[in-house]
């Protein structure tokens, strides 16, 4: 089973996945989660650094990345953290979903 958050919110969705992975007693990275955020609003930025200061990998990231984010910063975040930019719904689904 995968599960997928999408949010351009607050970021309290962390903490259901935070809660599962207590409970099955491993890390939220070993979960079947893929976490999608939404770039429209500034708060955005304090929750994509929230999610990687908690080691949250695989993340996409969207419509667009951020611009102040630079190509060697994306680099880095990709290396270390598998960021990635969104495509079309339908690839990241099929992506998500382990069919692609």
């Amino acid at each position: 089973m995968k599960m997928m958050l999408v949010t351009g919110g607050t970021g309290g969705h962390i903490y259901p996945a935070l809660a599962l992975a207590d409970a099955f007693q491993c890390g939220v990275n070993d979960l079947p989660l893929s976490l999608v955020l939404c770039w429209f609003e500034q708060k955005a930025v304090c929750i994509l650094i929230a999610l990687l200061a908690l080691g949250i990998q695989n993340i996409r990231l969207g419509p667009t990345l951020p611009a102040f984010l630079s190509p060697g910063v994306v680099r880095v975040l990709q290396e270390k953290y598998n960021l990635m930019a969104v495509t079309t719904p339908e690839q990241d689904l099929k992506a998500i979903l382990g069919e692609g």
